[in-house]
């Protein structure tokens, strides 16, 4: 009878692969790069169905697949020993995820992390903004593609504009301060809307950031025809309102922010598809599923779940990490011959 084989003995041989080693205290790649941004994805469910993001009918994860929040909270605690400062929470979208203010609070009270943030389709956001603020939370970014609401049943195929209107109301009244609001620049879906977009910034003091449509789309219809580029974003808006750049060159924020030469207020744009910024990235990715991504791009994942409930050490799940990162690409190839889309949409990977 053939013996079986635990786990925990499967792994053995990568896991033991640096006993004696001192580990890092910081994340840097083959390029030099340091990492200390951290984006969790802690769920894949949703309750849009943006066209850019996911399909329209979706199975998703079954609940034992996802990592619990003990899970999260230790490995947040391992990256942050790594010198991961920042994390983002992302989903699918979080406020779907039971008693997700549980979580927010654990992860503000990490010794170490400097700044805690979340990614919300809005949606839920006038019932839980107290919530998420009485948590510790301070950050948070809502995506808004459209500020016509027949257009926003189109691109999200729900009709819940009025509602997350009423939630970014409810997040300015909580406190929260600034509230980013992330377009997706679609063309022919945004290309009238930009002027609109910057008036919401320069009245509300919402910063809008203009992001550059991604071929991770549910659909599969991605073309580069389709991408609004920043350039030509920043152009458009520059002819009614004058702008100026006030990102420094070198920055590894995903965006390039301007503001309105009158002091009203600023707009940003993440050109990930027409001038990548690889060369300072700073991110790597946790999806809800447990799978360490040094690229947003990448097929390419680390199991840390695996691992993790096989009764790996903090340390060894640690050594993962770190070699992970040391593997990390110079950069993605949208724009070049040999580009692979990944294999995962956005709602699977974590936005």
């Amino acid at each position: 009878m053939a013996q079986l084989i635990a786990p925990e003995q499967l792994l053995a041989p990568r896991l033991n692969s640096h006993v004696g080693e001192i580990l890092p205290s910081t994340l840097v790649d083959g390029f030099g790069r340091v990492h200390n941004n951290l984006r969790i994805s802690i769920t894949d469910r949703c309750d849009f169905r943006c066209v850019y993001c996911m399909p329209e009918e979706m199975e998703f994860y079954a609940r034992e697949v996802l990592l619990t929040y003990e899970e999260l909270q230790r490995l947040a605690g391992i990256f942050v020993r790594l010198g991961v400062d920042k994390i983002r929470l992302t989903g699918g979208e979080p406020l779907v995820r039971r008693d997700v203010t549980r979580l927010v609070e654990a992860l503000t009270r990490l010794p170490g992390i400097r700044d805690l943030s979340l990614t919300t389709n809005g949606g839920r956001l006038e019932q839980f903004a107290q919530g998420l603020w009485d948590a510790g939370l301070r950050r948070i970014n809502v995506s808004l593609d459209t500020l016509d609401a027949e257009r926003f049943k189109e691109l999200t195929r729900r009709p819940f504009f009025d509602a997350v209107l009423r939630g970014l109301e409810e997040a300015g009244r909580v406190g929260f301060h600034p509230i980013k609001v992330n377009a997706v620049a679609m063309r022919g879906y945004i290309d009238d809307e930009l002027i609109p977009f910057a008036e919401l910034a320069r009245s509300r003091r919402f910063q809008v950031r203009f992001i550059e449509f991604m071929p991770l789309d549910g659909d599969g219809g991605w073309g580069r025809a389709q991408v609004l580029t920043a350039a030509e974003i920043v152009q458009t808006i520059h002819a009614v309102y004058p702008l100026e750049r006030v990102s420094p060159a070198g920055s590894s924020d995903p965006a390039t922010l301007y503001r309105f030469l009158d002091g009203g207020g600023e707009i940003g744009v993440i050109p990930t598809v027409s001038e990548p910024f690889c060369a300072t990235c700073n991110r790597v990715r946790l999806t809800a599923d447990g799978k360490l991504r040094y690229c947003l791009f990448a097929n390419q994942e680390t199991d840390l779940k695996g691992p993790m409930r096989a009764g790996a050490s903090d340390e060894q799940i640690a050594w993962l990490i770190v070699d992970t990162v040391r593997q990390k690409w110079a950069g993605h190839l949208i724009n070049q011959t040999g580009f692979e889309k990944p294999i995962r949409n956005m709602s699977q990977i974590g936005g």
